[in-house]
C-alpha cells in the first residue's frame, strides 16, 4: 500500500549555532519534533560551508543535554566530539557520531585540527532522537560509526542506501538505538527507487540534494522535508538529476514532549531539575 505525503516542510533560513556552524533548522521540538515526527525532535542541516584555514578554534564550546540522542552525520569536513563523560573522537566524510545524553552531559563540537589547518568545505547534518521517559536518565553513551562499518546495498543501477540503523531488507545498520529507528542515507542519480518503510511508524524524508518526485506527483527541491502519513509501507521516488535523501522511520513514543534548550523531558517540573542538575554540577563528570 502507498504511504500518502502528509506535508511539506522547506528548511528555515539559515543561522549559525556557535561560531564555527551555520545551519538550517528543518523542524524541532517546537513544532513537527513535539507530536508530528515522534520519536524525532530535531532536524539542523549544515548545508556546504567554506573555511578558511584559521588558528582559531571554531564550532560549539562546552553545553548539556539531558533526555535524549544526538546522531551527526559528516559528509565533508572534520569535527571532533568531546564530553564530561569521557568520550572522544573525531568523524569525517560519511561517518556518524551517536551520543546519548540520556541523565546529562556536557559536550562540545569542534572544527577537527587538521581541518582548521587546513580550511575547506564543512558539510553535516544533526538530528535529534527522543528517548521514552523510562529511559531518559539512562547513563550516558556514545558511538563513533566510521563510514567502512556503515553497510551499502546498491538498489538497480541508480540507487545506493547506506544503513545507519535499523535495516534495509535484510541488511542492518550498525547503530545500536534504545526503540526502534531506521535510518538510511539514500544516494539517487537517474532513475527510480522504491523504498518499503515500516508501517505505523513515523516517516519523513529530507531532501538534502538536488530534485526529485514522490510518488509520481509531488516534486520536491533540495533543503525540504517531507512528512508522511503514518499508514501504508511504499514510497517510490525518481530522479532526473542526482539526490541525496535521508530517511527517517521510527516506532513513535507517543509521550509528552517538554522541551527547553538543550533539555528534553516529559514535564515542566523535570526541566526545572535539569536546570538545577547542571547547574549544580551533577551531570556526567561535570565539575562544580
Amino acid at each position: 500500500m502507498k504511504k500518502n505525503i502528509a506535508s511539506v516542510h522547506r528548511a528555515r533560513a539559515p543561522h549559525m549555532v556557535g561560531d564555527g556552524l551555520p545551519v538550517r533548522n528543518v523542524f524541532s521540538y517546537t513544532d513537527l519534533g513535539k507530536r508530528e515526527l515522534s520519536p524525532f525532535l530535531m532536524l539542523d542541516y549544515g548545508m556546504p560551508s567554506q573555511f578558511p584555514p584559521t588558528e582559531e578554534i571554531l564550532g560549539v564550546g562546552m553545553h548539556p543535554h539531558r533526555g535524549f540522542e544526538t546522531v551527526t552525520i559528516a559528509f565533508q569536513g572534520r569535527l571532533q566530539h568531546r564530553d564530561t563523560a569521557g568520550n572522544h573522537g573525531e568523524i569525517g566524510p560519511g561517518d556518524v557520531q551517536w551520543m546519548t545524553a540520556g541523565s546529562g552531559v556536557l559536550h562540545e563540537e569542534l572544527h577537527a585540527p587538521a581541518f582548521r589547518n587546513s580550511g575547506g568545505t564543512l558539510q553535516m547534518l544533526q538530528l535529534w532522537v527522543n528517548l521514552p521517559a523510562a529511559l531518559k536518565m539512562s547513563a550516558p553513551k556514545y558511538q563513533t560509526l566510521e563510514n567502512s562499518q556503515i553497510p551499502v546495498v546498491e538498489v538497480g543501477e541508480s540507487a545506493k542506501v547506506r544503513v545507519i540503523s535499523g535495516a534495509f531488507g535484510e541488511t542492518k545498520g550498525p547503530a545500536d538505538t534504545f526503540t526502534p529507528i531506521n535510518l538510511w542515507d539514500v544516494q539517487l542519480s537517474s532513475g527510480e527507487i522504491s523504498l518499503t518503510v515500516s508501517e505505523g511508524y513515523t516517516t519523513a524524508i529530507f531532501v538534502m540534494e538536488g530534485k526529485v518526485t514522490i510518488n509520481g506527483v509531488q516534486e520536491v527541491g533540495d533543503s525540504t522535508l517531507v512528512v508522511f502519513e503514518r499508514e501504508g509501507a511504499e514510497i517510490l521516488i525518481s530522479a532526473s538529476e542526482d539526490a541525496r535523501l535521508i530517511v527517517l522511520n521510527g516506532e513513535p513514543i507517543n509521550e509528552p514532549v517538554v522541551g527547553y534548550g538543550p533539555f528534553v523531558m516529559n514535564t515542566q517540573e523535570e526541566i526545572a531539575q535539569a536546570m538545577k542538575d547542571f547547574s549544580g554540577g551533577r551531570f556526567a563528570g561535570a565539575k562544580r
